[in-house]
Parts: C-alpha cells; structure tokens; sequence
C-alpha cells in the first residue's frame, strides 16, 4: 500500500536541550565539556553532536559551487622514455583511468609523439611542468588548439619557491614570463601547488590560508588571468576535516576571485598526504588512501589522484598503480560516490566546520596581507617557522603516542623487515646549497622511528 506520510512523522522531535540532559545524565556527574568536547590542532572545539536547533536564523547556509560533473581518476605518468609513457597513458585509460597527468622535466619533449593514438576530445590530460618555459606552454596550448585537446598546463613559480628554496629564475623574470603565457595561453596554465603545506606538517587554517594567499598573489601580478586556476591539495586521515576543509576551499577561493572580478571557479586536484604513510606494514596504506579519497569525493575534488601504497619505497610499478587506481574504481562504480552532487548540504557537523576554517583561514589570510604577503613572509621566513611550529606538536603527539599510526608506533610487527626492499630513499634528502628562502621541508611523521627499525634489522 502506497502512502505520502513523510517518514517518522509519529515520533516527536528531540531539541537539542533534551540531548544535553539525557548526555548529562548518562555522564553521571561527569564535566559536559572536558569529557567529551574536544579542540582540533586548529583551535576548533568539536561538540559531541550538532543540531539544527542551534542554527540561528539569521545564519545564512554556507553557498559553495560544486563541480559540474563527478569526479576524475586521474593517473600520474612521469616521462622518461615518450614512447612507453605514451604506451602506458593508453594502458591505464583503458584500466579506468579518466584522465592523465603527464610530468615532464624538459623542453625538449614532442608533444605530438607523447599524444599519439590518445584519445583527445573526451580525455582531460595534465602537463606537470617543473620548469618554466614560454615556448614550451606555447608548443602544448597550440598542439591542443589544433587538435581540439583538453590540456591543462601545471607551472607554480611560487610553488617552486617553497619546495626548491629559489625561484625558476627570479620573481621579475617567472612573472614576466608568466604574463606572457597569460596573454596567450588558449588553456589553463597556472597552477598552486598547496599539498606541500599539508606534507610539511600544516595546519588546517594554515594550508587554507597559504593557499589564498599564494592565490592572491597570482591574482595580483598577472592581471590578464583569464583561465582557472588549478590547485592541487593533499589530504589526510581526518575524515571529516578534511571534508570541509576541501569546501572551505572553494567558498575562499570563490570569494577571493569575485574581489578581482573573476567568475571562474578553481580546479581541484586532490592526492593523499604522505605524511601518515609508513614504509613498515605498508598494506595499511591502502586502508588510509581510501579513506582519503572519500573525503576527497565528498569534499568537492574535480579530480582524485590516488598515491600507490608501496609509492615511499617503489619506483613506479604496475602493481601499484592498478591497485591505486582500482580503489577509485570500487568508490566510483560499485560504492556509487559520483551519484550523489556536494552531498556534505546539510550535515550540521561538517557545515559548522567548514565554517570555522573558513572563517579562522580568512583571518589568517588577511594578517599575511597585512603584513607584507605571502611571498614576502616566505623571505622573511614567517610561514616555514610558522609550518615547523605546527609540524613539531604534531610529531611530539605521535612520538608520545597519542597521535597512532597502526603498525608503526601501535601494534608492530617486529617480524616486518624493509631493508632489502627500499628502491626509493624514503627519508628527508640533505642537499646543502645555497637559496634565497629556507624551503618547506616534506617530512612524514614516521621517518625517525622507521630509521631505528632499518638500522636494527640484521
């Protein structure tokens, strides 16, 4: 029998009143707050429940542009050799990849050579350019024109600044260079490269707030900006952080580019945090990527790229790289995550949130604007003594073990032996030399404990 009585009608609401006295009662006597409200590293009291009731009226609800149409699996392809690059872009599209991104280190590529047989019209691909190069931009945005391609250009000068410690040239020069490629470029080109701060131990506030204000700063130098910008973003465990972190993203960024009267939205990238990611009892690993990838989802990313599981210690493998990528393909085709548009609307908890970020990063935005902006606190060393700060209490939590990663500082394998097995330097490389900035250091929590048990292993 058919009915049109909405559902749960004849059960009376519970206000929010009510569940604080029965909470209270069940404490027996216990303090509310100190047992079960707890303070986020960015300052954020998390209550044990949110409730409607307690939206005022007058707030209005958080507005934020969703992507267009579900998210990409995008596959990562680092080109050495063009030929088997080409080969396996081909490979992993036909594996269930939707989109590539290829990461070239020299002007000296054929574009047409690395796009033969690639299917173009339907098919977004990336070109990860750690160099800086009028001619070369030029070279891929007419290829793309002429072959009616999706191509996306990833160049970050100030992204470059912050990993390398020195500009591509210097400020004047990428920026001259950078305007010349604006003026032209028929594809998006600009690229804000913020997983770094998530890597080295930032903050929440403080990677919403680096990345508006490197955001800003593009938005300054480059007045002929007419593309959307992409910014690829790091995620970690925090499932519900990170959640509103990837929507407290956008709404900064939509509200920042209606400042300088641009009506684009951004495009996000989003990638696991190798932070949390160990070497020892790496099949954990894979439980921390997926869980990842939905906050990923949920949260709004445009495109998902996930990071293999033995990616710390393995030059790239097939293994990994399918395994990665079928994680996607399970969340995608059989958990149904691409059927359901921004569904974070209305979840009290991760609405309240993104809120709270929103609102701690635009006030640590505008405090680095006050003071001069991003790149000139990056000289002055404010954001990486800032970063250290943040990353120290995190790593005094997990050396306390108060902040767990399964199978390394809790529940390891003594068993578990990786000497012979590294293909990859997993640790913090020294290259002494001399920069113009200190750069941001990427460290994972786990790299001194690790190097104890490498050094032990017989």
């Amino acid at each position: 029998m058919s009915t049109n009585k909405p559902l749960f009608t004849d059960f009376e609401s519970v206000s929010s009143k009510q569940w604080k006295q029965q909470i209270q009662y069940e404490l027996k006597g216990a303090d509310y707050n100190e047992t079960l409200v707890w303070e986020s590293p960015e300052g954020i009291k998390v209550k044990p429940f949110y409730h409607n009731d307690e939206v005022e009226e007058t707030d209005s609800k958080i507005s934020i542009n969703s992507p267009e149409k579900a998210f990409e699996i995008l596959q990562n392809i680092f080109v050495h050799d063009v030929k088997k690059s080409n080969e396996r872009a081909l490979d992993s599209l036909n594996r269930g990849a939707e989109s590539i991104r290829f990461t070239i280190e020299n002007d000296t590529i054929s574009i047409a050579d690395l796009m033969q047989n690639l299917p173009l019209e339907k098919t977004t691909y990336y070109f990860y350019l750690p160099f800086l190069s009028v001619d070369f931009a030029t070279k891929v945005s007419d290829y793309a024109s002429k072959n009616h391609a999706k191509f996306v250009i990833q160049v970050d000068p100030i992204g470059q600044l912050t990993k390398d410690g020195n500009w591509f040239e210097n400020l004047e020069s990428d920026f001259e260079k950078l305007n010349t490629i604006a003026s032209s470029s028929a594809i998006n080109y600009l690229n804000i490269s913020s997983g770094i701060y998530q890597n080295a131990g930032a903050n929440m506030v403080q990677q919403l707030a680096y990345t508006l204000a490197q955001a800003n700063e593009y938005f300054n130098r480059i007045p002929a900006l007419k593309h959307p910008i992409t910014i690829e973003v790091a995620v970690g465990t925090n499932y519900f952080f990170e959640i509103a972190k990837l929507r407290a993203l956008r709404l900064l960024f939509n509200t920042l580019a209606k400042e300088y009267h641009h009506n684009f939205d951004c495009n996000i990238i989003v990638t696991p945090t190798r932070r949390n990611k160990t070497i020892y009892d790496y099949n954990v690993n894979m439980l921390r990527t997926t869980t990842e990838c939905m906050s990923a989802i949920l949260g709004g990313a445009n495109v998902v790229a996930n990071l293999p599981y033995d990616a710390l210690y393995h030059k790239d493998n097939e293994f990994g790289d399918r395994i990665a990528r079928n994680q996607l393909l399970v969340l995608k085709h059989e958990s149904y995550f691409d059927k359901v548009n921004n569904p974070a609307d209305g979840a009290y908890y991760i609405e309240n949130l993104t809120q709270q970020l929103a609102e701690k990063a635009l006030e640590l935005f505008k405090d680095i604007e006050k003071n001069g902006g991003l790149i000139t606190q990056l000289i002055e060393g404010i954001i990486q003594r800032k970063i250290s700060e943040s990353a120290n209490k995190e790593q005094e939590l997990f050396d306390n073990g108060k902040e767990i990663l399964l199978g390394t500082n809790k529940y390891p394998n003594k068993n578990d032996s990786m000497k012979n097995d590294l293909e990859l330097y997993p640790f913090v490389k020294q290259n002494p030399r001399k920069t113009l900035i200190t750069p941001i250091i990427e460290k994972r929590l786990a790299e001194k404990l690790e190097q104890e048990r490498l050094s032990q292993e017989s």
